[in-house]
């Protein structure tokens, strides 16, 4: 990926205010790639203190859709049309990262995944998996 390319995508991560409200930052970029890491702060957890579902979301779709922005021209933007997530585990450890790619890129829809995990150590369990359609957009 060239540099102009991932200085875009990083002035639009470092855009997101709800990234920043869960600490999350983003580690990987590359074509049709994408990792963001977040910790689990108290603050993302739910009743039994486990990692909230929309902290798993919310850098679930966030990954997806940098890894579609990979494959977008300079003009265009994309925005999550619709997407699905399975969830399979607590979302327990020392932070959780979000691995987005693209299965199939398109001029009107890119269809994307993304898999979740769960970090502690040196052990990584995944806690779930995203399954969804981004929809280019101009600037």
């Amino acid at each position: 990926m060239s540099d102009t390319g991932f200085a875009r995508i990083r002035h639009s991560f470092d855009a997101q205010a709800m990234m920043k409200t869960l600490g999350a930052t983003l580690e990987e970029i590359d074509q049709g790639h994408a990792v963001i890491h977040a910790p689990i702060l108290p603050a993302a957890r739910q009743q039994q203190g486990f990692g909230h579902a929309g902290l798993t979301f919310s850098i679930g779709d966030s990954a997806a859709g940098y890894a579609a922005l990979t494959r977008m021209p300079p003009e265009n933007e994309v925005v999550t049309a619709e997407i699905k997530i399975n969830l399979l585990a607590p979302a327990r450890g020392d932070y959780l990262r979000a691995t987005g790619r693209v299965i199939k890129p398109g001029r009107r829809l890119v269809v994307v995944s993304s898999e979740v995990h769960a970090i502690t150590g040196p052990e990584e369990v995944l806690i779930a998996v995203l399954q969804g359609t981004m929809v280019p957009v101009p600037i």
